[in-house]
């Protein structure tokens, strides 16, 4: 689950990591109003939506003066930021986040990670934050650098700081950040925290200017706090009501939408797909345990999907029975007809009688014996 900056921040706060003095806004004049409490000359408007890149698009803005900042907060309250983790559609922009100015010396990358190779958590530093990280990825990968942790030592932070370029007091002060941040990070069951920027100011004081934070769905019922923070006008409401099904669906940008039991398989699946030569909608996995219910709902997502050209089943049935998933299609279509092309592979536990079931209710269904058989199906149905 993702959560805004001005709440990583509270969490932040509340394991002493230094961040910047900030209000949140829904107004212009709310926004000028906090400005004149933070006081000082300079501030940072800031977009709050969940998605990175906001600064290349004008969703963080400067401001100098008290109208600058109502200037600013005006233009970006009920703006469509689209960057690069948004999608084409972007995200609409309800609350703005202000912030005093810092005097800034340095900027930093630093992020936490589930290192599932390692069996560790990770940290990823580069001396080269700010926005272009991504390009410094792609053509200065010497800069950016990753370190396993299991048990912070102060090798480790010494080692990242002397990466870093720290010196003199900046090198006490990052030890003792790098601690914090992995006892947040265990502590709020996170699955990524990202400070990009970490600043050093003019003053020598190590600030985390920007924040991202990722909590493990799975540990949600034991964070109670942070499930409180759920924005859910910040995520697609297919995936909402997928959820609630005991669905795992995420909408992606392709045509071609899938329905698997089992992630491997759906990844799979996916990557047949564009092998081919198109991309999938969405990665949806129903699971071991899916009902005849949830199998409709799925349907229902897919074929209400306006973007979808093909719709590919791929079932593999061991605890998935091939006759639920067959059920599942004939309820769907009563309330959401069959408007594009499906494909489908019905293999596995009680297969012909889902195959039997499709094939009875005279549905224009294209069968496949195999996967690669069926992406082929898939694409060239759409072509």
């Amino acid at each position: 689950m993702n959560i805004h900056e001005y709440q990583a921040k509270e969490i932040l706060k509340s394991f002493g990591v230094a961040v910047p003095n900030g209000q949140l806004a829904w107004t212009a004049d709310q926004a000028v109003g906090a400005a004149k409490e933070l006081g000082g000359s300079i501030w940072v408007v800031k977009a709050q939506i969940h998605a990175g890149g906001r600064g290349k698009v004008g969703g963080v803005r400067i401001c100098k003066s008290l109208g600058d900042v109502n200037k600013a907060a005006g233009a970006l309250l009920g703006s469509v930021l689209v960057t690069k983790q948004t999608g084409a559609g972007g995200k609409e922009v309800g609350k703005v986040y202000i912030e005093e100015g810092l005097d800034i010396a340095r900027e930093f990358y630093l992020s936490l990670l589930v290192d599932r190779e390692q069996a560790c958590i990770s940290f990823v530093a580069s001396p080269a934050g700010g926005m272009d990280i991504e390009e410094v990825a792609a053509t200065q990968p010497e800069k950016i650098q990753t370190f396993p942790i299991r048990d912070i030592q102060a090798y480790d932070t010494s080692k990242m700081a002397m990466f870093l370029g720290l010196d003199g007091g900046a090198v006490a002060q990052f030890d003792s950040l790098v601690r914090k941040l992995y006892q947040m990070f265990v502590a709020q069951d996170a699955a990524m925290l990202e400070l990009n920027p970490l600043v050093l100011t003019n003053s020598g004081d190590l600030v985390a200017l920007d924040a991202k934070f990722v909590v493990d769905d799975n540990a949600l019922y034991r964070q109670e706090g942070i499930s409180a923070m759920r924005d859910l006008s910040e995520e697609d409401p297919r995936e909402i009501e997928a959820a609630k099904f005991g669905l795992n669906y995420i909408q992606l940008d392709g045509n071609i939408a899938c329905m698997v039991n089992g992630a491997g398989l759906a990844m799979a699946t996916m990557d047949m797909i564009h092998m081919k030569g198109s991309e999938p909608a969405n990665f949806l996995d129903v699971g071991g345990g899916v009902t005849i219910p949830a199998v409709t709902e799925a349907f229902k997502l897919l074929f209400s999907d306006q973007h979808v050209k093909a719709v590919l089943v791929n079932i593999f049935g061991g605890i998935v029975r091939c006759d639920i998933i067959a059920q599942g299609l004939l309820e769907a279509i009563k309330t959401h007809p069959m408007n594009v092309p499906v494909v489908m592979r019905l293999v596995g536990t009680n297969e012909e009688v889902g195959q039997a079931l499709v094939k009875g209710a005279g549905l224009n269904v294209y069968w496949a014996d195999d996967l690669d058989e069926a992406a082929s199906i898939a694409v060239k149905v759409i072509a």
